[in-house]
């Protein structure tokens, strides 16, 4: 039996979304549906689907839920939750300027500026590799990681979800395509880990590149540009607030060091609203 669905087409930097009203509608997605939707060709198209459901908990908005372009679950997606913050603001669902919102990793309190952008408190950067997961002995901020045979140098930290950084020289020429996929499947993140290349242009700019979860390289990561930043701090590189220029476009994000949030400040774009049928 096939099922109406509405839905609409969003964009942070050009990271896409598919955002989905699971309060208003009754949806429960299998994965083959999920990866249906997220497909370029047969579907909508996104990098991640997103959906907005009743909040579960006390003292909070809404739950958000993300799955990646392979159908997969994931914890977390900071151009996601400003496209959510600005979502629910425009379909009516609330009409707060600032909200908190449920995640698989904790409560993160996106806010609509008067310019338009979104900024969202994204919570505490984790840094204890047994809780990024990282599998090592060592609490160092910058550890060594055998990538076929490479020695990368990488920090790992979870900003809700697993990120593994390193500083590169150039991002244009940067391995992402060949080191991307054998970072985020090594055995040593036993969740896989997102793979961030970050190149220090000064102390207040990076540019960065990531190769996502479950997704591939997008044009943005909300999430990799916080752990880059951290990164690129606690290496003693960048001083916040850092703009980080992706090849979507560029983020601004504030950390005052370990034990304090980070703040991520960026666009959040609807692109299109329809609907279709689901198999």
């Amino acid at each position: 039996m096939s099922k109406k669905l509405a839905f609409t087409k969003m964009q942070g930097l050009g990271n896409d979304f598919v955002m989905i009203d699971a309060v208003r509608q009754d949806i429960q997605l299998t994965e083959e549906q999920v990866r249906h939707l997220a497909d370029r060709h047969f579907g909508v198209g996104c990098d991640q689907l997103l959906v907005v459901e009743p909040a579960q908990a006390p003292g909070v908005d809404f739950r958000y839920r993300i799955f990646n372009a392979d159908g997969g679950e994931v914890e977390q997606c900071g151009n996601g939750a400003r496209c959510f913050a600005r979502f629910v603001f425009e379909q009516g669902l609330t009409d707060k300027q600032e909200i908190r919102v449920e995640t698989k990793k904790g409560i993160i309190a996106p806010r609509l500026e008067a310019d338009g952008n979104v900024t969202v408190d994204m919570g505490v950067p984790v840094l204890k590799p047994a809780d990024v997961p990282f599998v090592s002995d060592s609490d160092a901020h910058v550890q060594p990681l055998d990538v076929a045979g490479t020695a990368v140098a990488i920090t790992a930290v979870s900003m809700g979800n697993p990120h593994a950084v390193q500083v590169v020289a150039d991002v244009d020429t940067a391995p992402v395509a060949v080191q991307g996929p054998l970072i985020e499947n090594h055995p040593r993140f036993p969740a896989r880990v997102n793979a961030g290349f970050l190149q220090v242009v000064d102390e207040h700019r990076v540019r960065l590149r990531v190769y996502e979860r479950g997704a591939g390289e997008t044009l943005a990561c909300g999430t990799g540009a916080c752990a880059a930043v951290v990164a690129g701090i606690l290496r003693e590189l960048v001083v916040s607030p850092v703009t980080v220029e992706t090849r979507g476009g560029e983020l601004t994000i504030a950390w005052n060091g370990v034990g304090t949030p980070v703040l991520m400040t960026g666009p959040a774009v609807t692109v299109f609203s329809g609907e279709l049928t689901l198999p």
